[in-house]
């Protein structure tokens, strides 16, 4: 993928992708990160991280790691459908987390659900990190995917034709002008932008583990907020001081610890 990464046209060596599944839908993000190869073991093989990863994401607001069957880590995410919703509306997500690290250059973090919001199911989110030649760079693939039942997919195209008609995705599928290509919409649009959100949280991450430890926690904020609006055409929805006041009163009201 070094060629089509080199020719991104967002300006950095990453690339989007989504698709429509028999009855679900999957996003893919794969990207060249400025961090050693080590280091992104480091932080994503140790599960007791994966709640401080995620609650970068505007819409998960609680994060609990807690013991699944047979002891396997799992976490427990309470998800709101819009940043501005109260966290007593949210839904929770149980995310079984797996990590394999067969060969010493590659590492897999999996994370399923079976069930989900509103008749969803099959939650799965998988992380990927090879080392580059020369070990100070690595390569991350991001895939997550859902099911959904018919009546789950009505309430997302109600959601689309609503509150979120003029969001977008990434895919190009026509010039349209200049300055406003013909973005991708619909379901597809919505499953990359969430993927986009994710992917930014595993980067915020690894991005602020040089800082001094008291201060790794807001620069992690401060990383995924200006990472999002890097592409505010399709991630912009709240401004910087509200998000970090929400994220600053989550991590108060549920201090999260590895």
């Amino acid at each position: 993928m070094q060629g089509p990464l080199a020719a991104s046209p967002l300006g950095r060596p990453l690339l989007i992708e989504s698709a429509e599944l028999p009855g679900g839908l999957r996003g893919e993000v794969f990207a060249e990160i400025d961090q050693p190869f080590a280091q992104v073991v480091q932080a994503l093989a140790r599960p007791g991280n994966w709640c401080e990863m995620m609650l970068l994401h505007v819409n998960n607001r609680r994060c609990k790691m807690t013991k699944g069957e047979g002891g396997a880590p799992s976490l427990v995410l309470a998800v709101v459908r819009r940043y501005d919703l109260p966290v007593e509306s949210a839904f929770i997500l149980r995310l079984a987390l797996r990590t394999d690290q067969g060969e010493p250059d590659h590492l897999s973090i999996d994370l399923r659900s079976e069930d989900g919001p509103m008749g969803t199911s099959q939650h799965h989110v998988q992380v990927e990190a090879v080392a580059l030649p020369g070990g100070a760079r690595t390569f991350l693939h991001f895939s997550y995917s859902f099911q959904h039942t018919n009546l789950s997919r009505l309430a997302s195209q109600a959601y689309l034709a609503t509150f979120g008609r003029h969001k977008v995705g990434f895919t190009v599928l026509g010039q349209g002008s200049p300055d406003n290509p013909d973005y991708i919409r619909g379901l597809r649009g919505l499953v990359e932008r969430n993927s986009v959100r994710y992917f930014l949280t595993v980067e915020a991450y690894l991005e602020a583990m040089d800082a001094p430890p008291a201060a790794q926690a807001q620069r992690r904020l401060e990383n995924w907020y200006a990472g999002s609006q890097r592409y505010p055409r399709q991630l912009h929805e709240v401004d910087r001081e509200t998000y970090l006041a929400i994220k600053q009163a989550d991590r108060a009201a549920a201090p999260v610890r590895p």
